[in-house]
Order: structure tokens, then sequence, then C-alpha cells
């Protein structure tokens, strides 16, 4: 069972992560690309590569047969499925058994009792855990979901039995728009899982995504490691999350540990595993469904517990017992993640795609990225550039430290939701630690970024001028000897600023306001008496600022 070579079968950030805690161990490590991750940094950071195929998912990262070849290929003996891709398929799970590899992850059977959420939910009602109040059976006859979402009531979740990210997940207003959110949920499940079955929930108004993290062992040991607060939400995607919930006192988190624990146990759980819970209003929590996986959020409760996640689930896989008991685990300060996603938060957080022109970190936060410069985000995975996680002693300090370190963070080259998660760490209502799963859609406008303003003009422009009239198309010769005119246009606004030279002087004025004094130094502006430190990046015509 012990193993000295770990293939990775995922990329990015994950596959990086793993990497350093199993070199930590003394593994050797593999990676394994699509022919788009070619250059990707997971890849240069591996000790052996294994090309896996094309850069569609289903014909590489989901291809059970081309990852086990590139176990074969490079010795390995084990596999880390990270998340995603194949991390909860028990088919690879036993897969890999069948081929004599070690999967990084709970046994097979356990997978399949959460692999699906009406299955798992009816055996935790089984086995007396709290559920949210809907329908899980196995008659998926239109007229007996419709039945069964009149006596639920509206509003009702409607969501896939199999998979997660919120794909296959519709709200129900009302019965008349019922039948069409159904088809539309299925036919996303079907595309996404394969499968169309679903089953419904009553919507819970006001309710907090909070999730217990479990570790378990191969000799019965389980413990809990405390809750993670995921509230903060887009499209059902988790983009915010914190540890310890600010909505969770010290009983509310035994009797939530109490079951996750009973849920672990079970389904003969081992390795780490998620138990997602909705906590109302009332202080009532029901098990929503478990991630028999690593959580991508997995680092806050790393910050608050002391302890490596992925070290403990290498050590439980090579049939090491857990290292502590649970009056061992002692939860140190607050710690808060924001999901850094190649996105726009203006248009619906629509994916976007790009080459990173610059990619600078903060210095004075936890950052867990799977990119660098000159990286291509392609539309073929999820967005996510890199995760963003401070801790401090108190809920306030890890906020502060954390918007800090995102004003730090410089990505040019790619439009990203940086902005956006500085404003939903400033607004009031997450400072005061209330935001619920509702947070965003009722804050949206005040959250998404504001029309740029005048100043941004005149230092695009001032950049523009520093790289000469060919720089941008807009940027027109100078009128004049002394004078240089530069059209720009930026969120669907556009500007003509004005660049005058008196000798070694310059002035700056945008459509023909007042002349403001301007100069230009390495790395800096100045407008006006203010000077401000610039990063900035051509790609084509387009000037990221």
């Amino acid at each position: 069972m012990r193993f000295d070579t770990l293939l990775i079968a995922n990329r990015g950030e994950i596959a990086l992560r793993v990497m350093r805690s199993a070199r930590r161990l003394g593994m050797r490590c593999a990676a394994v690309y699509s022919e788009a991750d070619r250059d990707a940094p997971h890849v240069r950071a591996a000790d052996a590569a294994v090309c896996i195929g094309p850069a569609a998912p289903a014909e590489s990262y989901l291809s059970i047969e081309r990852i086990l070849d590139a176990c074969r290929r490079t010795a390995a003996q084990a596999v880390h499925p990270g998340y995603g891709f194949l991390s909860e398929n028990p088919q690879f799970a036993r897969a890999c058994s069948d081929a004599g590899i070690v999967f990084v992850g709970p046994p097979v059977a356990a997978i399949q009792a959460m692999a699906s959420k009406s299955a798992a939910k009816r055996r935790m009602l089984a086995a007396g855990v709290a559920c949210i109040p809907g329908y899980s059976g196995e008659d998926q006859s239109d007229a007996r979901l419709s039945s069964e979402a009149g006596r639920i009531g509206y509003p009702l979740m409607i969501k896939a039995a199999d998979g997660g990210g919120g794909r296959g997940m519709r709200r129900v207003e009302n019965q008349s728009a019922f039948v069409a959110a159904l088809a539309a949920a299925r036919s996303e499940s079907e595309q996404a899982f394969g499968s169309r079955e679903v089953l419904l929930e009553r919507a819970l108004d006001g309710a907090r995504h909070v999730e217990v993290q479990v570790m378990a062992d191969a000799h019965g040991n389980v413990v809990h490691l405390g809750e993670r607060d995921c509230s903060v939400q887009r499209r059902h995607q988790k983009v915010i999350e914190e540890a310890p919930s600010p909505a969770v006192d010290a009983n509310l988190r035994a009797r939530l540990g109490d079951l996750a624990v009973t849920a672990a146990r079970a389904i003969g759980y081992v390795g780490a595993g998620t138990v997602e819970c909705l906590l109302d209003s009332g202080g009532r929590f029901y098990f929503m469904e478990m991630n028999t996986r690593l959580q991508v959020e997995h680092p806050v409760t790393e910050m608050v517990t002391g302890l490596d996640l992925v070290e403990l689930q290498l050590r439980i896989a090579q049939g090491e017992a857990l290292p502590f008991a649970q009056q061992d685990v002692d939860l140190r300060g607050h710690s808060i993640e924001a999901r850094l996603y190649a996105e726009d938060p203006a248009q619906e957080f629509l994916p976007q795609t790009g080459t990173l022109a610059v990619w600078r970190t903060a210095q004075g936060a936890r950052v867990d990225a799977g990119v660098a410069e000159g990286t291509r985000v392609t539309p073929y995975y999820d967005p996510m550039l890199a995760k963003i996680i401070a801790h401090g002693a108190t809920r306030e300090e890890a906020r502060t430290r954390l918007i800090a370190a995102l004003r730090e963070t410089c990505a040019l080259g790619v439009v990203t939701n940086r902005d956006f998660l500085i404003a939903c760490l400033a607004h009031p209502e997450f400072a005061a630690g209330k935001a619920s799963t509702g947070f965003i859609a009722a804050h949206r406008a005040a959250l998404v970024a504001a029309a740029p303003l005048q100043s941004d003009f005149l230092r695009a422009a001032l950049v523009c001028y520093a790289h000469g009239p060919r720089a941008v198309r807009g940027a027109h010769p100078p009128v004049g000897a002394l004078a240089q005119s530069i059209e720009l246009e930026c969120e669907g606004l556009r500007r003509s600023v004005r660049i005058r030279r008196d000798g070694i002087a310059l002035s700056i004025d945008c459509d023909n306001g007042a002349p403001l004094p301007a100069a230009i130094r390495d790395g800096e502006l100045e407008i006006g008496g203010v000077s401000i430190a610039v990063d900035h990046a051509f790609t084509e015509d387009i000037l990221w600022l």
C-alpha cells in the first residue's frame, strides 16, 4: 500500500497544490495534460508528464483508459484525482484498484453511496440525518414530479440527482413555471452527467450554505474539522468561502459535526470528504449532499486548523491512522478565500478567454494558482485562475487582509472578477457576517464594477502616449507639433483625450475639459499632482490597465 510515485489526474492549481504536499513526503510527481495544456505550469512543475489527448475533456482528462496508461508509463503506484473530472467517479476508482493502483480517495462503495443526491438523501434519512423537505423517489414521471412539487410547495428547487457545480439546477417560483424548468434541468443534467434523474427540494430563502469537513481513516477513526460558510455564490457556484462560519457557535458546530460524522460512518467513509448543509434563518440545518473528494475551498480549513489536508489524504491512502482525535482539533482565528475567475460579472459572469500578459500575486496572502504570465486561458476548462486566501486572528482582520491582497493581484490580458470580489468583501452585509445564498442576487447591481471614471481614460491615454502613436488603434499622429489626440473606448463609453507638450511639461484633458499637469515616469503616472503606480499591457489593440 506504500507508494513513492504519485500521478495527479487533474490540472491547474489543484495539480500544483497536490504536488507541494506529495513532494514534502518525498514522493515523485507525475502530471497529465491535454494538448491545450502542453505549456501549463503544472506540466512544467512535474517530474514526469504525459499528454493524454486533445483539449476536449472527454478525450483527455475524463479518459480513464488514458490516465491509467499514463500511470503505467510513469511507474505511478497511486493516483490523486484532485476535484472535478474523475474525482467522484466510482468507475475510475474501481479501475485504479483493478489495475493495482492506489486511488487517493474513499472506497468505491462510499462514492457510489453518495453519487446520486436522491439515493444519498434516502440513505441519510434512514440513518436519522435531517434532510431538506422534498422528493427524492425513483418515480421520475412528469406527473409524479408535478404532484410532489405541489405537495412540497413553492418556491422549490429542481436539482440534478448526479453531479454538481450548479448544473441541472433550477429554482421554480410557481406551478405554471414547473414544466419548463423541469425540462431545462433534465436537459442540462443529461448533457453534463448523462442522467435525467432529478430531485425536488423546498427552497429555503435566507439560508446559508454551510459545509463540514470530515476526515476518516481505514481504522475506524472519523473526525470533523469544523465548518466552512460558502453562501456567497453566483449561478449556484461558490465564489467566496470562509472558516469558521460567522453564523455558527460552538454548540451548533458540535451538532453539525455530529451530523457529518454520522453521515460518513453510515457509508464506511475513508479519506477527505465534505458534508454540505443548508442552515435556515431559524438555526435549523439540513443535509444536502456529500462530496466524496477534496473541495476547492479546503485551504480555509487548513488555515484555521494548521493541518495539511492533502498530506492527510496521502497518509491515509497508505494505511496510516489519523494522528489526532476529535478533541485535538482546535480552530484558530479566521480565514477567507476568494476565487479569481476569468469571467465578466457585468455579462452574467460569462467565462472569458485570452492570454495572461501580466500576472502578479499578493505577498501577504496564500495564493493557490494554476497560471503564470503567458498562460493561455482557453474555453475548455473551468475559468478559475487562482484562489487567494487570507488568515487573521479575527474575521475582520482576515477580511481586510483579503481585500488588500486582491488589490495587489494583477491579472492583465483577460477580463477577471477581481473588482467584483473586492466589492463583495467590502459590502456592509458581508462585512457584518450576514450574507446568505441570495447575497449576490440581491446586491448584484451594486457589486458589478461601475463605469470607468474620467481618470481611467486620462491614465490610459498617458500610457498610449508613452508607447507612441502606434500603441493602439485610435492613437492619432500629433496635431501640429505639440499636441496629440487619442480616442479611447471602455465599457461602451468613448472619450477623446488630448495631450499637449510645452517644452518638457505635459498637460492632459478629456473631451476638452480643463487641462491638468501630467508626467510619465518609470511605472508611474502623475495627473493633477497625484502620482499612481500603473500596471499595463497591450494585446493587439486593447490596453489593459
